[in-house]
């Protein structure tokens, strides 16, 4: 893979079919990672539905055009209220997530599909097949919170 900040080598061939989540190793749930940039967007959710509506609001730390946190190491001390998804805590967090997330798709016992870089084997196909959000974003500290309904969209699946 080129130019993919997530290793990725050195894994269990294709362990994501086999391995349930939680008993991957630290770097394979590190690689299930699709680099979208979708759970990065300000959402919204209904509070007598629970339904989740997505904007293209984005977190301070997204950088628009890698779809990757600027800060993602410490990215708690920027956004407290930053969610570090574990294999704990998923069955909590896996309802907001985006619907083409691996984190998800697994958690639903679903399978990844054929642009993730784990099976197409390049960072760069999750953007070829206009899955994320490159480009597509605008920062958080441009749009006041109240006209966040403004900024609704449908999540590119």
């Amino acid at each position: 893979m080129t130019d993919d900040p997530i290793p990725r080598h050195g894994l269990r061939d294709r362990y994501w079919e086999r391995v349930p989540l939680k008993n991957m190793s630290p770097r394979e749930w590190e690689a299930l990672c699709d680099g979208c940039g979708k759970c990065c967007l300000n959402k919204l959710e209904d509070p007598d539905t629970n339904e989740i509506a997505f904007t293209n609001v984005a977190c301070r730390l997204l950088d628009d055009e890698t779809c990757r946190c600027a800060q993602y190491e410490i990215r708690k001390q920027f956004v407290p209220d930053c969610v570090v998804l574990t294999p704990r805590n998923i069955a909590e967090i896996a309802y907001w997530m985006p619907s083409t997330c691996a984190y998800r798709l697994l958690y639903e016992g679903k399978a990844l599909y054929d642009w993730h870089p784990l099976i197409s084997g390049r960072a760069e196909s999750v953007h070829e097949a206009g899955i994320s959000l490159q480009g597509r974003t605008v920062p958080e500290f441009e749009i006041d919170e109240e006209e966040w309904e403004d900024h609704i969209i449908e999540e590119p699946t």
